[in-house]
């Protein structure tokens, strides 16, 4: 099924709009506390696009979707009685869950590991502002973790230029695919 192709082209237009990082930027801050949608579908076409800015937009990337943390950690911590009902409600239960016994576990580790990882990172940031975890350790768990994420994706694609963008053309649907169920299983394995 080729659900994830269109998504690309549009993607591709969108990253060479003059606007683009101011989208991105928005999109990026969102992600983390509220957003579904994570800044790295805007961030790779727009370094594949524009291979020259591929640092300036992961910088971007990062610095916006640190901040977006903090808003998330705000409502964690300000507002999580109001927002639980519903979060219980909410496909972003069991994430939550999982972030509030990782933090139990591994503290700092925690945010590093969903900053990097595409464990919805959103989830982690209302979780430490709800457990009250140290706001600098915090964010500098979420400026590790985003920000190798988000510099390893733009030199990937700065790496790869032209040439990457013709193969993910190709490939992008099976790769999308391959991408849901891996995140299916992740989630199996943590459940």
């Amino acid at each position: 099924m080729k659900l994830f192709s269109p998504l690309y082209r549009r993607a591709m237009i969108w990253s060479r709009h003059p606007h683009a990082p101011w989208y991105l930027g928005g999109m990026s801050f969102a992600e983390s506390s509220f957003f579904p949608v994570p800044p790295d579908v805007m961030l790779a076409p727009m370094c594949l696009a524009n291979p020259l800015h591929a640092w300036r937009l992961a910088w971007l990337t990062t610095l916006t979707s640190v901040a977006g943390g903090l808003f998330g950690y705000a409502i964690g911590y300000f507002a999580i009685d109001a927002i639980l009902p519903w979060l219980q409600e909410s496909r972003y239960w069991p994430a939550y869950q999982t972030a509030v016994a990782w933090f139990g576990e591994w503290g700092f580790w925690a945010v590093f590991i969903a900053g990097f990882s595409p464990i919805p990172y959103k989830m982690f940031t209302i979780a430490a502002g709800a457990l009250s975890m140290a706001l600098f350790p915090f964010a500098i768990a979420s400026i590790i973790g985003r920000g190798g994420r988000f510099f390893l994706v733009a030199g990937l694609m700065k790496w790869g230029g032209a040439r990457m963008e013709e193969a993910l053309h190709r490939y992008v649907d099976r790769l999308g695919w391959a991408t849901v169920a891996l995140v299916i299983l992740v989630v199996l394995v943590y459940r």
